[in-house]
């Protein structure tokens, strides 16, 4: 029989292989409620995607299965911990590439089923929503921009299970548009730091590209229409000169980055709007994802967060990609509450935050998108 609720301190194995990276993390959440990294582990894939120019599923699924059982050990091993000395297994069980989501859990039900530890599954946005709760350990309600490669929505978080989206992406997430913003102009994957690398050598406003949706109320946002006006403009690039320039790749970033950086900035604007009218006791608004490892996106939101009043919080770079440092504490949060999961735990393709809100990005057989 599970636990209806865990006491302080608890300690957790978290596991996460959603994407392309495979990783495993020991976490503490002290008597004070703090959280501890004890260790976190991350092996990623760069090398064996790179000829293909994005992820490829089956190669990332295959990578996972190899590496699972080192990056726990690893984990385990930089902590002088056992298995014994944990008090459960957190495991990503959704949302992201099935292949990978469904051998890390495959991972922690073996790990459960072996040592007699409890099992939790763990919603993977969850585990960027609550990164904040673990880095500078903020009090609820906070306010959200969860910006990575497949997501991009403002949420504001209330308690660890319950999310309220006050907008998000009807297209392509910011990471996304990144990725494929690199593909086009043939640099390296993946695409954001490339991106930003160039950005920082090119002028923001050569290129005249649209801030898609800003002439709309709303804090819903999309991505697509400035990637056609990239390709666009690069093609335009390519016929003057009868090739692409390297000053021209620099400029076509660096109007790209800003005008991703204007729509969320004025989307967070007001999104932070809304969230004030509820009156929370210690507004803040954070930012988690991989997106948020963007200098100018990151400096764009702390100052717009200073001109109103607002706390910011985002956590270290390094946690902002996927990890499971923050898988292990969304289990804290949800072991704290009493709920875990059992050999039946399902891995999940696709898994939205609020749920009492309709699809943004539309349903089929396996579910809501987003």
């Amino acid at each position: 029989m599970q636990p209806s609720e865990s006491r302080l301190p608890i300690t957790l194995l978290g596991i996460e292989s959603s994407c392309d990276d495979t990783s495993a993390a020991v976490v503490r959440c002290a008597s004070s409620g703090r959280g501890e990294i004890l260790s976190n582990i991350v092996a990623g894939q760069n090398d064996l995607h790179a000829a293909f120019g994005g992820v490829v599923p089956e190669i990332a699924a295959r990578a996972h299965a190899e590496k699972l059982d080192i990056v726990v050990e690893a984990a385990l091993r930089a902590t002088g911990l056992r298995l014994a000395d944990l008090d459960a297994i957190a495991v990503t069980a959704g949302p992201g590439l099935i292949g990978g989501v469904l051998s890390g859990v495959m991972c922690a039900k073996g790990l459960a089923l072996g040592s007699g530890l409890p099992l939790i599954g763990v919603n993977h946005l969850a585990g960027h929503a609550l990164t904040p709760r673990l880095t500078d350990g903020l009090a609820f309600p906070y306010l959200m921009l969860l910006v990575s490669g497949g997501h991009c929505q403002f949420l504001i978080v209330e308690a660890p299970d319950r999310f309220h989206r006050l907008g998000g992406t009807i297209d392509d997430a910011p990471g996304e548009a990144f990725d494929k913003t690199a593909k086009l102009l043939a640099l390296p994957q993946p695409g954001g730091p490339q991106v930003e690398r160039l950005a920082a050598r090119g002028d923001a406003d050569r290129f005249a590209f649209p801030r898609p949706l800003l002439d709309r109320p709303g804090c819903d946002m999309s991505f697509s229409g400035l990637k056609t006006a990239l390709l666009r403009a690069r093609d335009g690039c390519i016929a003057v000169a009868g090739g692409l320039r390297e000053g021209d790749r620099a400029d076509l970033c660096a109007g790209f980055q800003a005008a991703v950086a204007d729509v969320l900035a004025e989307k967070a604007r007001r999104a932070i709007g809304i969230y004030m009218e509820s009156g929370p006791p210690l507004p803040v608004f954070a930012v988690a994802g991989g997106v948020a490892a963007n200098r100018l996106i990151r400096a764009r939101l702390q100052a717009l967060c200073d001109r109103v009043g607002v706390g910011f919080a985002a956590p270290p770079l390094a946690l902002c990609t996927d990890n499971a440092a923050m898988i292990a504490w969304a289990g804290i949060e949800k072991a704290r509450l009493g709920q875990y999961d059992d050999m039946t735990l399902a891995a999940r393709p696709r898994w939205p935050l609020d749920t009492r809100q309709a699809a943004m990005l539309g349903s089929g057989r396996k579910g809501a998108k987003a």
